[in-house]
């Protein structure tokens, strides 16, 4: 009997170990799409700052990965852009050769892109043949793989926007494309954080995990509010704070009709609105810290809210000076960047009050 518990115990054991490593091997897959996803989203931020985005004209998607590599196609490249109206009213003294650097921008975001489908898509089918992936990983992570999809979809749903009448892509459109790439760059996170050893610390209060949520929720849509600014170039206009045109709250915010129209379309209302949210932010981050301090201060929790607020205070300082020093390149990329940051710890904030995944799945399976 001794030796049959013996025996249990030791392939109880063996399983384990093999679960560890499984997880870690798909944790560290799964930081490096992070990191490409937080590169993608910045080189699509440079696109944008740099007026690059309605520079290749037509989706190819397997084609289009190899760029011009002569003067004729050069040539024919830029024939295409010339039919469009960015070209005709805004650009019409550009040469092949200023051509050339705002294709590169747009075509390194579309190399990205297709480069981070590889690099999820075929170690996600190596992970899935080998028996490393849990059974209920497997959909969330097919999910996962539907949104990249989805995604490149949506780039071109967005590029077509500006091809015809529009000097510029639609700044709907460019919400959706962003607040996609940050939902998929939210759930790789969601999953990683579930597959990472937690605390066994309990939480602050009852409410730490609505707080929690709350406070990834308006991450995003700050984001959101972001991507409408950056749609309406709302960024290069009032630049003062804390005043925005001359007062706290400004006048002529719901000038436009219908009034709702004002929040996606009028550059004052969007960017006001921005600034608000990012006023909601802080303080929502400031409480949840002072909240977790005063319940719990020697707990994981209460550590990762006081990180979490120094993130969010970072960033909003960083967005200042980009709004003061009227959206320079890279810190406006510095500001996406680390709008990225809140994002990714908000929600490996929250997963941390759901603990670990299930470390049983496997065994179960296997039995």
């Amino acid at each position: 009997m001794a030796v049959a518990n013996s025996t249990t115990e030791q392939a109880i054991l063996s399983e384990v170990h093999r679960l560890d490593r499984n997880r870690r091997a798909l944790r560290m897959w799964l930081g490096f799409v992070l990191l490409a996803l937080v590169s993608l989203v910045l080189v699509g931020g440079a696109t944008r700052l740099t007026n690059s985005g309605l520079s290749i004209t037509e989706w190819k998607p397997i084609h289009g990965i190899v760029p011009p590599l002569t003067a004729a196609e050069w040539e024919e490249e830029f024939k295409l852009y010339q039919r469009i109206p960015e070209f005709q009213q805004l650009n019409s003294d550009m040469t092949v050769e200023d051509f050339k650097t705002i294709f590169w921008w747009e075509w390194a975001h579309r190399l990205i892109a297709r480069g981070i489908g590889v690099i999820f898509a075929l170690p996600l089918a190596y992970f899935w043949v080998a028996g490393m992936v849990e059974r209920h990983l497997r959909w969330p992570l097919i999910g996962i793989l539907a949104l990249g999809g989805l995604q490149g979809f949506i780039g071109w749903w967005m590029v077509s926007s500006g091809l015809s009448v529009r000097t510029d892509v639609s700044q709907y459109r460019l919400a959706t494309h962003l607040v996609m790439a940050c939902l998929i760059f939210a759930a790789c996170m969601w999953i990683m954080r579930g597959l990472s050893p937690h605390s066994d610390d309990a939480a602050p209060t009852a409410s730490s995990r609505t707080w929690a949520a709350i406070i990834a929720a308006l991450s995003l849509f700050q984001i959101y509010l972001g991507a409408l600014v950056a749609g309406l170039d709302a960024g290069f206009t009032y630049n003062t704070w804390p005043l925005m045109d001359g007062a706290i709250i400004p006048s002529d915010l719901l000038i436009q009709q219908p009034a709702w129209i004002n929040f996606f379309e009028n550059p004052k209302t969007v960017q006001f609105i921005h600034r608000a949210g990012a006023y909601a932010l802080f303080a929502l981050a400031l409480i949840n810290m002072v909240i977790a301090l005063r319940a719990a201060p020697q707990t994981t929790h209460a550590r990762r809210a006081v990180v979490l607020f120094a993130l969010v205070a970072l960033q909003a300082a960083i967005g200042i000076a980009t709004l003061l020093l009227q959206v320079p390149l890279h810190w406006g990329l510095l500001h996406q960047a680390g709008a990225l940051v809140v994002l990714g710890f908000a929600v490996a904030n929250w997963r941390a009050f759901y603990g670990e995944f299930p470390r049983d799945t496997i065994v179960a399976e296997r039995d």
